[in-house]
């Protein structure tokens, strides 16, 4: 069993524990809600300035505390191989559960490694051996002082972190505070802008500096439900500068297209789509799949389990897929025009991989570790194809991201070092972890802030 808290980074063992009892009774330790009043108390600017993160106890342990104490190098090489499909010869074997455990510098692709995780209201980039080599960090309640909404969230939950992030070649970076907004900091961790629009999951930014980003707004929609309201999805275009250019309803694109029967199955309260990627095509599939044309949006539905191509001239859907997935994430088309998505939930409960032909819809290879188990991201969790081939997978919950060659064998491994509790029994999200090549950075890493 996995549990998902939402607890200060300062906390205490015992708070810890409580956090986690309250969680499982619904008490909501950590996520309650907040004044709303400009003017803070010090309670409140605890509150919203040290508001916790998103932490996961159980199940994320590859060997359990005694074992790690106890065995071998030789040992745990051993464990790691069984752990694995064939861990390729010469991988490293440091400590099991903490940083990097398998590192096979012939087939890792070299590089630095960007993510967001949920101790940090920001970002880490850490070089193939597991050393941060820079962070960036910038509050929500400082950004709100600077460029306030109009109203305060309901609750602290989601801005302990930045949920996903994109590095810009300049070391500046755009992030997103989860349902809250998007923020823009430079490579000092300087607030450059803001815009809280309920920006949520993901963000791309395209050549010219415009950003696409999904947003949402709770209301109520009569002809879904006249009792209770719905969360509505938004494809939100914005300029270099944060503002809002325009914005549509993913809602109506399906119900104004072919492939409204592909929502037919949706609540008709609450999140009904929870979309969580959206993906701006190249022409890698134009003129092969109907609907893939370049500028196109790849867009992926949680809670219906669709993953869809939407037009961005029409606003409306031109090809939709319902797979054996579920809860899935982060659809993308690769090189070689298989489309890869996340499957969080749809190998006998657990995760797995799967790139599949989008016009024979022939599944092209699956990846699901040695054990149903043995990987497994209930809620989150991304896939990144990088030059060499490789394929760079985040299990977020467990805290964990890993390389695999095209053999599909593990030849990095990473395992968040920030844990909490007695026995390390809480590990930090990891939402996202992207590869970026050493000349990428190579013009501002250098330099000291």
């Amino acid at each position: 069993m996995t549990t998902t808290v939402c607890v200060p980074r300062w906390v205490s063992t015992t708070a810890v524990l409580a956090a986690l009892l309250a969680a499982v009774l619904g008490a909501g330790v950590g996520c309650a809600d907040g004044d709303e009043s400009p003017v803070r108390t010090a309670e409140e600017e605890e509150y919203w300035g040290d508001p916790g993160g998103r932490w996961h106890e159980g199940g994320w342990r590859e060997l359990s505390r005694d074992d790690e104490m106890s065995v071998t190098d030789e040992q745990r090489r051993e464990i790691e191989r069984l752990l694995s499909i064939g861990y390729l010869a010469g991988s490293t074997a440091p400590p099991a559960n903490e940083g990097v455990t398998i590192y096979d510098k012939k087939s890792a692709l070299d590089g630095y490694n960007f993510y967001t995780a949920g101790h940090l209201p920001g970002a880490l980039l850490m070089d193939m051996r597991g050393t941060k080599v820079y962070k960036w960090e910038h509050r929500f309640i400082d950004a709100w002082d600077r460029f306030p909404g109009d109203a305060l969230p309901k609750n602290n939950k989601s801005v302990g972190y930045w949920r996903r992030a994109h590095l810009l070649p300049s070391g500046d970076v755009i992030a997103i505070f989860e349902g809250v907004g998007i923020i823009k900091v430079d490579r000092r961790s300087n607030l450059l802008w803001a815009n809280f629009n309920s920006a949520h999951h993901d963000l791309e930014v395209m050549d010219d500096g415009h950003i696409y980003t999904l947003t949402r707004k709770a209301h109520m929609i009569p002809r879904i439900n006249d009792e209770h309201p719905i969360l509505e999805d938004f494809i939100t275009l914005l300029d270099s500068e944060g503002n809002e250019i325009h914005s549509f309803s993913v809602l109506e694109a399906f119900e104004d297209s072919p492939y409204a029967p592909a929502i037919e199955e949706m609540a008709d309260r609450g999140d009904i789509f929870h979309t969580n990627t959206i993906e701006i095509l190249d022409a890698t599939l134009a003129g092969r799949v109907p609907g893939f044309d370049e500028g196109n949006a790849l867009i992926s539905l949680r809670e219906v389990g669709v993953i869809a191509v939407v037009d961005m001239k029409t606003e409306r859907v031109v090809w939709a897929l319902k797979g054996t997935w579920e809860a899935q994430h982060q659809p993308t088309v690769l090189p070689d025009g298989n489309v890869m998505l996340f499957d969080n939930r749809g190998y006998r409960g657990f995760s797995r991989v799967i790139a599949f032909d989008p016009v024979s819809l022939e599944t092209s290879w699956i990846y699901k570790g040695a054990a149903p188990n043995s990987f497994f991201s209930r809620e989150c969790g991304s896939n990144q194809y990088l030059p060499n081939g490789n394929i760079l997978i985040t299990e977020s919950d467990r805290g964990k991201a890993f390389e695999l060659s095209p053999e599909l064998t593990i030849v990095w491994k990473y395992i968040n070092t920030a844990q909490v509790g007695d026995n390390n029994e809480f590990i930090s999200s990891i939402f996202e972890m992207i590869r970026v090549e050493p000349d990428y950075v190579q013009g501002w890493l250098g330099k000291r802030r």
